[in-house]
């Protein structure tokens, strides 16, 4: 660590004292988030998650796609370490396999939502008028579908597969994300700081996409870890009831579809991935909770560090 010299000694030695280093906002927020418990094993869960959607292909250890009628329903073993399914297909290939589609899920759903949100908010907010009207009253009209309903109607009218039912869940997340834009945006368009660089001169899309575009970054950001699993339990529901990803797709709410006949006789079958579906929820959820709470505005110790 680097010193300064702050005076000397009787003796004539110098005195040093390590020179301050002023932490950045993102040093402390990764440092506060790191304190946390949830955080951290949101934060483990995720990776893992993550890791097994890079690798999955290569992490195996058989062809999730293999039948092999023979050893259909066998039960947890060395061999098999979470079962087989009703095909005789290894349950734990299929787990890590069918990870890819459920990142790939909430990547793009949210990406494309969140997207959607600003860019219809940033520039009706920032003008006003009747273009904004207009945006909010169709906002309006899709909040007052519950969510589930909304993605139902949207796949229904443009036909069951997973590229549909991504469309269809990103399509029902837009609302919220263009709500928490405009409420944003309506306060920091009018802040000082925005008033000064109009009056310098700059146009309306450098103060909108320079000024308040970064400045709405963070709830955006926080909405999005919570809007994750949302969109993949939507994506499970959508498989479940047959309108989402089609056999012989290992995307976990497929597989539970498939299982429902065996839950008595063959439970692991649908523990399988249920209990992936229950942990890739819990972690984002708890890492998304962590988040929200060191990024909250109103907690001085974030930016005391």
């Amino acid at each position: 660590m680097s010193a300064e010299i702050t005076g000397s000694l009787p003796g004539g030695s110098p005195i040093a004292r390590p020179a301050y280093q002023p932490k950045s906002q993102e040093q402390i927020l990764l440092r506060r988030l790191m304190r946390k418990d949830s955080a951290r094993i949101g934060a483990l869960i995720t990776l893992v998650l993550l890791f097994c959607a890079a690798f999955g292909p290569y992490i195996t250890p058989a062809d999730p796609f293999k039948i092999d009628v023979d050893n259909r329903l066998q039960s947890p073993s060395a061999q098999h370490l979470l079962g087989t399914d009703e095909q005789g297909r290894d349950l734990l290939s299929r787990v890590i396999y069918g990870a890819r589609y459920t990142v790939f899920i909430m990547i793009i759903t949210t990406f494309i939502a969140a997207a959607g949100g600003i860019g219809l908010s940033l520039p009706s907010t920032y003008f006003g008028g009747s273009a904004d009207m207009l945006v909010m009253r169709v906002i309006d009209v899709m909040m007052g579908f519950p969510y589930i309903l909304l993605i139902l109607a949207i796949v229904a009218m443009i036909g069951p597969s997973l590229t549909n039912a991504l469309i269809a869940i990103a399509i029902a997340n837009i609302p919220g994300f263009a709500r928490l834009a405009r409420s944003s945006i309506l306060v920091i368009k009018e802040q000082d700081f925005v008033t000064a660089e109009r009056a310098l001169g700059a146009s309306n899309l450098r103060i909108m996409l320079h000024t308040i575009l970064p400045n709405i970054l963070s709830p955006i950001v926080i909405m999005t870890t919570l809007s994750m699993p949302s969109a993949v339990l939507a994506a499970a529901s959508l498989s479940f009831l047959g309108l989402g990803a089609q056999p012989p797709l290992p995307e976990w709410g497929t597989m539970m579809v498939n299982a429902r006949d065996y839950v008595l006789s063959a439970p692991w079958v649908v523990i399988a991935p249920g209990t992936a579906i229950f942990l890739c929820v819990f972690g984002i959820n708890l890492f998304g909770n962590a988040l929200r709470d060191v990024m909250d505005p109103r907690d001085k110790t974030f930016r005391q560090g």
